[in-house]
């Protein structure tokens, strides 16, 4: 395929899964082109407010605020792959044949493929291999991705975007010191969630990109109430660091000695 050397496709599975990119994929839509890919519309997510959505349409209400979010960020490319939201680890959704987590990996990575080779993207971006806080859907889209990359025959290069588990730990510890109630997240076991510090391989500085990235998380009004939800209730230099800050682990293992962090991610 031919290789679009300012071209990104990021592949989440839910809409809000962009966020942890925003700033990356805003940056880039000013000067290349970037093609949002979901595997689902989050049809399980949380409804914030009952007037917004019900359980009925909640995943048509869902692609609206995805589709503005990115154009929020400059990206009117966005693509939905029609698989169903599986909802969280252990819970009904979970048995539907339709869900994401359930898809034959062949035809989700063949998917996602297509894609790639249509756009020939110089990055492809998606969850590192816990999916943040192992939500099914993120671990399936990790490895579907990966399988697709290969498929379409590693072009480009393949990154895994998640947090730091460091500062994951940090950011819970002192929310729990703090008697912050982080809802279902008090139930993970962090130390194995995120990406460890030591395969951090390449970090953006996104912070001049900062109001366009909460103008498109202000989108998400299903998903996150007026304050921001659960990020409004940390400290404001942990909570910088999550908005103006964004990770990368290199997927194929292959030593960096590019650019530091912070400069520019296709150099």
């Amino acid at each position: 395929m031919a290789l679009e050397t300012t071209t990104i496709v990021a592949v989440f599975a839910h809409p809000d899964d962009e966020g942890s990119v925003a700033g990356t994929l805003a940056r880039q839509a000013r000067i290349g082109r970037v093609a949002g890919v979901c595997a689902t519309r989050g049809e399980l997510g949380e409804i914030s407010d009952p007037g917004l959505a019900t359980p009925d349409n909640l995943g048509e209400v869902r692609e609206g605020e995805l589709r503005r979010a990115y154009a929020e960020l400059g990206v009117d490319d966005v693509r939905f792959l029609d698989y169903r939201d599986s909802g969280m680890d252990g819970t009904e959704g979970n048995k539907d044949p339709r869900a994401f987590m359930n898809a034959d990996p062949n035809e989700a990575a063949g998917k996602i493929a297509a894609i790639l080779r249509e756009v020939g993207p110089a990055l492809v971006i998606t969850f590192e291999e816990t999916g943040g806080y192992g939500h099914p859907d993120h671990l399936a889209v990790h490895r579907v991705t990966t399988d697709a990359f290969k498929l379409a025959g590693r072009h480009g290069r393949l990154l895994y975007a998640g947090f730091p588990r460091a500062l994951m730990l940090e950011l819970f510890g002192r929310a729990k010191d703090a008697g912050v109630d982080v809802g279902f997240f008090s139930e993970l076991d962090i130390t194995k969630l995120g990406l460890p510090d030591e395969a951090i391989d390449f970090v953006i500085d996104t912070s001049e990109m900062r109001e366009q990235k909460q103008a498109a998380f202000r989108q998400h009004k299903t998903q996150f109430s007026e304050d921001e939800g659960i990020f409004s209730r940390f400290p404001d230099d942990v909570r910088e660091r999550f908005f103006a800050r964004e990770y990368y682990q290199f997927a194929d293992g292959k030593p960096y000695n590019g650019p530091k962090p912070g400069d520019d991610l296709f150099a």
